[in-house]
């Protein structure tokens, strides 16, 4: 038999685009099926561990133990608060301190000066009723020789009431006393008397008295000395 014989050699050959497909296969249809299904459902299994919406969901629950943010946040706002309250507390305790000292150091030195400018207010006053009566003896030019005698050993005793009251103390050594260089000062140096014989370096006699002033040398007593 020859190709013009067989009976499908007069039939034009089929195109591709007339819309022509073979019939699906009878195993294809539930495959297809069922994948169908499973793109349009949604997944309803719970996302497992590791994955994005697990770690979204791990980070935005809140872990047992841990404090809360707000609480964290009050707490050191209040602690602030506290401290805050503390500094102007203390501030205010020093500045006060600072005034007070800086008074107390006023008030000091406002009495040194004071003290230096009227350190001689009592002794001047115990001299004022030495001075009234050596003026009531000049207003008296007609007292006799006696009266004026008696006058001056009343002044002499005032004088020496308002120096003792003012701690000035004479220093007047008795003949036969031990020569002391720091309340002494030698003018001379005399052979002793013979009629009073003293051992050497021994005040013989005072030419001057001393005065001490709170135990302090105002005035060395000007004595002699006797020779060795």
């Amino acid at each position: 038999m020859t190709t013009a014989d067989t009976p499908f050699s007069s039939m034009p050959p089929l195109a591709p685009d007339d819309g022509f497909a073979p019939p699906p296969a009878a195993d294809d249809a539930p495959i297809a099926a069922a994948a169908s299904s499973d793109a349009a459902a949604p997944h309803a299994e719970t996302p497992a561990t590791g994955t994005p919406a697990a770690a979204a969901s791990d980070a935005a629950a809140p872990r047992a133990g841990t404090p809360d943010a707000g609480t964290t946040a009050d707490d050191a706002a209040r602690k602030l608060a506290e401290l805050e309250a503390r500094h102007a507390e203390v501030s205010d305790a020093y500045l006060r301190a600072k005034a007070e000292a800086e008074n107390a150091r006023r008030r000091a030195e406002e009495e040194v000066a004071k003290a230096r400018k009227f350190a001689v207010e009592g002794f001047a006053d115990s001299l004022l009723p030495v001075k009234d009566s050596l003026e009531a003896a000049i207003a008296n030019p007609t007292a006799s020789a006696q009266q004026v005698l008696e006058g001056v050993q009343a002044t002499l005793r005032q004088l020496a009431s308002a120096l003792e009251r003012n701690k000035v103390v004479e220093v007047a050594p008795a003949p036969g006393t031990k020569f002391d260089p720091h309340r002494h000062q030698a003018i001379s140096v005399v052979p002793a008397p013979a009629d009073a014989p003293q051992p050497p370096n021994t005040v013989v006699a005072v030419l001057q008295k001393g005065y001490l002033i709170a135990d302090r040398v105002l005035r060395p007593a000007l004595v002699t000395v006797a020779a060795p």
